[in-house]
């Protein structure tokens, strides 16, 4: 990417907020509050990267990520995660066609769901680990490989992920190396009263609101490549380190409760994950640098799910997002010009 003059990053951080606000107008059409998911959700776009989603039934996750597809002019694609769902079923399979003019048959590539911008897998903890596995190419390197033949993916292209917290049975728990995969665990939960009365006489009117698009997906793409242009200085690296590091029990930056409550810590992905996420979070707010605030304000979404306690933590009912909280408040950032 060409050197900017100084003139013209104002000119592209202003524009980028301004792209935000629009998305927001819109969204506010169909979702009423979630104001904390729904900025996770725009930080992983624009970051490029995958989110988890995690939520009872009834709190209008499939509306939001379809509803963003719509604004941001994407291809929206739902997969129902079963028991029974099979890896050809999301990637795709071969079928036998007899050619028209030739009369001779040959095989052809039939695409699956993963052909599209945004995925929603839906409960992807209801179905078994061979299929929950034939994701993990398809995120990392953007392609699916069927009958030893490589087909890429569309770009953009996204996954959002939702687990259903309650009804575990039968259920098959997301490994830890899938759930590395996604820069973001969000946790979706009731709204208050007052949206909630919002969210009745919305969606019990006669007349459905109509969304723009405010964005398409070229220019998503071309807004991924600026925010990992975004600076960072090495304090605000090393930070973001030390955080990740700290969270590993074996390590010897480790505080004590670490030690006792933590089988596995943050891998390195996660330290790469704070880095991103905040250089997106800084351009969405205005900004083309990145603070210690935003490290501090992504940590638990991008912490929450890379830190695995043990059975100690467990029967004290402690979660992984109570020790992320000390965690922030054990190390301690670079100096405050920095925040």
């Amino acid at each position: 990417m060409a050197e900017m003059t100084e003139t013209q990053v104002r000119e592209l951080v202003e524009k980028l907020k301004q792209s935000k606000a629009n998305i927001l107008a819109e969204l506010r059409k169909v979702i009423i509050g979630q104001e904390q998911v729904v900025d996770e959700v725009l930080i992983s776009f624009f970051a490029g990267a995958h989110c988890l989603i995690t939520g009872v039934p009834g709190l209008d996750k499939t509306l939001l990520i379809k509803s963003i597809g719509e604004i941001l002019d994407l291809q929206f694609r739902r997969i129902q995660f079963t028991p029974d769902l099979m890896p050809s079923d999301i990637a795709g399979t071969e079928v036998l066609e007899e050619d028209k003019s030739t009369h001779e048959r040959v095989l052809r590539f039939k695409p699956g769901p993963l052909f599209g911008n945004i995925i929603l897998a839906d409960e992807i903890n209801r179905t078994p680990p061979k299929t929950q596995a034939a994701l993990l190419e398809a995120m990392q390197e953007h392609q699916v490989t069927v009958a030893g033949t490589t087909y890429k993916l569309t770009e953009p292209f996204f996954v959002l992920a939702t687990q259903n917290p309650i009804e575990q049975e039968g259920t098959y728990a997301l490994p830890q190396i899938q759930q590395d995969r996604f820069m973001f665990s969000t946790i979706i939960g009731h709204l208050p009263k007052a949206d909630e009365v919002k969210v009745i006489e919305q969606t019990t009117r006669a007349e459905t609101a109509k969304l723009s698009r405010v964005m398409s997906g070229v220019e998503l793409l071309h807004y991924q490549r600026i925010v990992r242009e975004v600076p960072v200085v090495e304090p605000i690296v090393r930070y973001a380190v030390r955080l990740a590091t700290a969270s590993r029990p074996a390590d010897k930056t480790a505080p004590d409760f670490i030690r006792d409550y933590v089988s596995w810590g943050a891998s390195c992905r996660a330290s790469i994950y704070l880095i991103l996420a905040s250089k997106a979070r800084a351009v969405l707010d205005g900004r083309f640098h990145v603070s210690v605030k935003d490290i501090q304000a992504v940590a638990m979404p991008v912490l929450r799910h890379r830190i695995v306690t043990n059975f100690r933590a467990e029967s004290a009912r402690i979660k992984s997002e109570d020790l992320i909280k000390r965690l922030l408040e054990h190390v301690k950032p670079p100096a405050s010009g920095l925040g």
